[in-house]
């Protein structure tokens, strides 16, 4: 994930853009400080996997020596870890795990071989874990992303006027990135935010965070958090945005634009503990095959995924009846029967039935508060 603070020379420089690279972190953790490590390290791995050029990450324990931890992680290039490793950003964000150790040691290494090899279209990660791989950019540039999290029981129609109220920040990023869309959904005390960036996503959420009409957005849901923020404390707000991020884990779209409207709905997957990453999968087939029929409803598809929350949205062609099965990401086949053995009522949804999507699709649909695409730009 990381080298701390540690300097080591740099791979030949001819290398850096064609080669994979693997870091290696060793870390000895004062005793005492475990439950200290793992909170830091759960504080900061989302922000790192959001970090240009990151692939993937592990922290394994040793069995002989519970103190001695390792983390690995796995780079694109060398040079994007290094341009991060070197910056202010990273110095910043491992300091929380500087109190927890008295010893690291950073090793780089350029992969050379691999077995098996990289299956086409997927990460190594994703295809050891049978989970889709994470949706990078899209054709033009596209990336999505996701926010969630949870307000207080009682506030969600405070919140949703909030958050439908706010002026649009200022669309264009700089000259390479330009913000697109952005959708706001709730069910329940849960708010999903999804945004559409065209360019680095970086850099345009780091855009929106500065502009003072969402910054006032913000400042006036603070208060009807499930989790308190302070925006006094820099270190709060890093902490509070890498818990609610909710990457996206697949996208799917036809190879053909679609003509006419499209309806955008949302809905949130109650999956059983342990189990999302599986069920993001199922989505994912479903979804890849779906838009490849032109008589499909279904246009394109993003599933966000982090730990045990999964939300899957999807825009369909609204010049035809809504079918119910490709509204919930199953089909008619035997992927119904097996999405329902994953969802936390289980039996008590049967996805498989025309009664069970009517209900499924009634009680997790998320609500649209606001939908907002910028005005294209000269």
């Amino acid at each position: 994930m990381t080298a701390l603070s540690e300097t080591q020379e740099s791979p030949p420089s001819a290398d850096r853009d064609t080669t994979r690279l693997r870091v290696v972190l060793l870390c000895d953790v004062n005793d005492g400080q475990q439950q200290r490590f793992l909170d830091a390290y759960e504080q900061i791995r989302h922000q790192v996997a959001d970090i240009p050029g990151h692939i993937s990450d592990q922290l394994c324990q040793s069995i002989e020596e519970p103190t001695k931890w390792l983390i690995t992680s796995e780079w694109d290039s060398a040079s994007r870890f290094l341009s991060w490793v070197d910056s202010a950003e990273h110095r910043e964000l491992v300091k929380p795990l500087h109190g927890c150790v008295r010893d690291t040691r950073s090793l780089r290494f350029a992969i050379a071989r691999e077995t098996p090899e990289r299956p086409a279209g997927r990460s190594r990660a994703a295809a050891a874990q049978g989970r889709p791989a994470a949706a990078g950019p899209q054709p033009g540039g596209l990336v999505r992303h996701a926010l969630t999290f949870t307000v207080k029981p009682g506030s969600e129609q405070d919140v949703a006027e909030i958050l439908a109220g706010y002026r649009s920040p200022r669309a264009r990023v700089d000259e390479n990135t330009r913000l697109l869309r952005t959708s706001l959904f709730m069910h329940g005390n849960r708010v999903v935010r999804a945004v559409e960036v065209e360019g680095d996503l970086a850099a345009a959420l780091r855009h929106v965070a500065q502009q003072p009409e969402v910054r006032a957005v913000e400042e006036a849901v603070n208060p009807y958090l499930e989790e308190p923020r302070d925006f006094a404390d820099p270190a709060s707000v890093r902490s509070f945005f890498a818990r609610a991020a909710l990457p996206a884990a697949h996208h799917a779209e036809a190879p053909a634009a679609a003509h006419g409207e499209l309806r955008r709905r949302a809905l949130l997957y109650p999956v059983r503990r342990g189990c999302a990453q599986v069920a993001a999968k199922l989505l994912a087939g479903h979804d890849d095959q779906a838009v490849q029929d032109p008589a499909n409803p279904l246009v394109r598809s993003t599933v966000f995924q982090r730990d045990d929350v999964l939300v899957r949205m999807v825009d369909l062609r609204a010049d035809l009846p809504e079918d119910p099965a490709v509204a919930a990401g199953v089909g008619r086949g035997p992927a119904a029967a097996e999405l329902t053995h994953l969802l936390e009522p289980g039996e008590d949804l049967l996805l498989s039935t025309a009664d069970g999507l009517k209900r499924f699709l009634a009680d997790y649909d998320l609500a649209l508060v606001t939908d907002r695409s910028s005005a294209q730009e000269s």
